[in-house]
């Protein structure tokens, strides 16, 4: 049997081929009829686009590069899977590059990645995102790009990301309507934007409810469940500790949980913990955690859309975050 050709795909949709390639590649302009129409006859016809013939009429090579250096195994996940999903949409292929942002030969190896792979756009996370090294060399090389959570420049380039300030500040009120007065917090690494962002929210949240700000109820963090232990133990050493602690991420929050649990505290009843994320771990710990769900899914998703689809101009899409209360928190004295 001969192979499917998007020629064929056109006769059966009943509309031209450059009508079928927008389909294919998630365009706009195109109306709902007419996109139902190509996609049932890709189906039918079981349509698979030639990667090698969209290459040479194109000079594109359909192929997306997702640069990351981020210690949460479950965030990268599902970046990834968001990433996966939208170049699949569009037979693309996604090329996934682990980095150590502080190693000096970085912009030699995200060179050599461009040059040799021929990537048609990158997708650069935290903290790769606001490296101003790095995203000078993309520019140099004249690739688009597209950052996912930046904390600088957000006019450079096209983002997608949430509202940061905004999620902590809604934690950290939910805190105090709970009504707890002394609210420690554990900050994220400190080469993360997201990190001062979330640290904003806190603070705002406090001082607008009259709390006033305490720098020592604050205790940096790394993103990871041994600063959580670390950060949980100096809190709950102090002459008065807090009642509720927040965490920048779920893993954090689940150091924070370990530490209080050696320590023989009841969670919530004597200390209520709080996350941020929503990964898979929040439902694994015991309490489950009230955290912030953070769409990294979807951000990966919007990301890698910004690229295929809007990759000649830029475009900024803030996603919207969402408060998940479970077991790790209650009043004061309760639960």
């Amino acid at each position: 049997m001969s192979r499917v050709t998007i020629k064929d795909v056109s006769k059966a949709a009943r509309v031209s081929i450059k009508t079928v390639s927008r389909v294919l590649n998630k365009e706009r302009y195109v109306s709902e009829e007419t996109r139902i129409r190509v996609e049932e006859a890709v189906a039918q016809l079981n349509y698979h686009p030639n990667l090698a013939a969209r290459t040479l009429a194109g000079h594109r090579s359909f192929q997306i590069g997702l640069i990351h250096d981020n210690p949460s195994p479950f965030y990268i996940y599902n970046m990834q899977a968001g990433v996966g999903q939208r170049c699949r949409e569009s037979g693309y292929r996604m090329i996934v590059q682990p980095c150590d942002i502080a190693a000096p030969g970085l912009l030699g190896d995200i060179g050599a990645l461009v040059d040799q792979v021929q990537l048609d756009g990158i997708i650069v996370t935290p903290p790769v995102s606001d490296s101003v090294e790095v995203l000078a060399e993309l520019e140099r090389r004249r690739i688009p790009i597209v950052r996912v959570q930046p904390g600088t420049d957000l006019t450079a380039t096209s983002a997608a990301s949430i509202d940061n300030v905004q999620a902590a500040d809604d934690m950290t009120s939910c805190l105090i309507s709970l009504g707890h007065r002394r609210i420690g917090f554990v900050s994220g690494h400190a080469g993360y934007a997201a990190s001062t962002q979330r640290l904003t929210g806190y603070r705002q949240a406090l001082l607008r409810a009259g709390l006033g700000y305490d720098a020592a109820l604050v205790s940096p963090g790394r993103f990871d469940f041994q600063s959580g232990v670390e950060a949980a133990e100096a809190l709950l050493a102090m002459d008065h500790p807090p009642t509720a602690i927040f965490a920048s991420s779920d893993e954090i929050a689940a150091g924070v949980l370990a530490a209080a649990h050696r320590k023989g505290i009841a969670v919530p009843r004597d200390l209520s913990v709080a996350g941020f994320d929503d990964n898979d771990l929040a439902q694994v710990v015991w309490p489950p955690l009230t955290t912030i769900r953070q769409p990294v899914h979807a951000l990966g998703y919007a990301a890698a859309d910004l690229l295929i689809g809007a990759a000649d101009r830029i475009e900024r899409r803030l996603l919207a975050h969402e408060l998940i209360v479970r077991g790790s928190t209650s009043a004061p004295g309760e639960g």
